[in-house]
């Protein structure tokens, strides 16, 4: 007969069996588990290691290519541009590597850059609209017509904008006066929506606007500077719109005005304006721009061609 005593060490050898099966089982789960782990780390590893392998190759790639293009752009633009005066503006997040590459290129072609102006954080902020058309609506040039359909403060400042910095391209003569134009940027700096070193003294011809990554897809600031370029391509014999590879996604500048049909068609945009090829096609679009034609360029999601050719002159 089996004691209580002998029962009870009967259950407790039970137990302990049972804890050393479990202990030893995770044991070689455990172990099995960290072998896995290991030979995936192992292939990540691999797969890693091949890809920043390509990835500097295809960098180097790249930068072979800017030498060679930065080599031949003067043969490339060489009079493209001769007698054609440009005005330049940026947005807050452009690069200034690619606004002085962009300039370097309008000159080479014989471009005259009139000025550069770059807009403020202040002239992109939705919350500041308000203030800004009310400073904006009384500068605008005697016997100046603007759109009445340019009620955001995007629109507006592009319609001004053109009016005062702008040819009439239909007649080549400015639509305002040295007086006039002094007021309007004055006023417009003076409310912190713009700054310049050197201000334009006359009008131009063209319109380059060079905006930067779209960092901020949310804001809204894409869709106010699509709409400022719309606004002065319709007062401009020809604008371009350059900037990185970001502009041209989400609701970044150069992916509202490629998803819009009007401006699609009218304004041209290039979405790598931080490689040699793209300041260079920025500089060949205005030429486009000037037989009415307008394209998307670049290696964006919505780009139909890395470039163009030079357009006779």
């Amino acid at each position: 007969m089996i004691s209580l005593r002998q029962h009870a060490i009967s259950i407790a050898a039970i137990f302990l069996a049972l804890a050393v099966g479990v202990v030893l089982g995770s044991h070689t789960l455990a172990g099995d588990m960290l072998v896995g782990l290991r030979s995936d780390k192992t292939d990540l590893n691999t797969q890693v290691d091949a890809l920043t392998a390509q990835n500097d190759q295809l960098t180097a790639r790249l930068d072979a290519a800017d030498r060679f293009i930065a080599g031949s752009a003067a043969r490339i633009l060489n009079g493209t541009l001769a007698d054609r005066t440009v005005v330049v503006l940026t947005t807050p997040d452009a690069d200034p590597a690619d606004i002085d590459g962009v300039s370097q290129s309008l000159q080479t072609a014989g471009a005259t850059v009139t000025g550069r102006i770059a807009l403020t954080e202040s002239f992109v902020d939705a919350g500041e609209g308000d203030r800004m058309r009310s400073a904006m609506t009384n500068i605008v040039p005697a016997g100046a017509q603007l759109n009445t359909g340019a009620v955001d403060q995007g629109s507006l400042a592009g319609d001004l904008l053109g009016v005062a910095l702008l040819q009439d391209p239909t007649t080549n003569h400015p639509r305002s006066t040295p007086q006039e134009l002094s007021l309007i940027l004055e006023t417009l700096r003076g409310g912190d929506f713009l700054t310049y070193t050197d201000p334009p003294t006359r009008p131009a011809q063209l319109a380059v606007v060079i905006t930067g990554n779209g960092v901020e897809p949310d804001t809204g600031q894409g869709a106010t500077i699509a709409r400022f370029t719309g606004a002065l391509r319709a007062r401009a014999a020809g604008t371009v719109l350059a900037g990185r590879a970001g502009a041209a996604e989400n609701n970044a500048a150069i992916a509202n005005v490629r998803a819009q049909a009007p401006l699609a068609t009218t304004v041209t945009t290039v979405d790598n304006a931080d490689r040699e090829i793209g300041r260079v096609t920025t500089t060949l679009a205005l030429t486009e721009q000037l037989t009415g034609g307008a394209g998307r360029y670049g290696t964006g999601p919505t780009a139909t061609s890395l470039t163009l050719v030079a357009m006779p002159r």
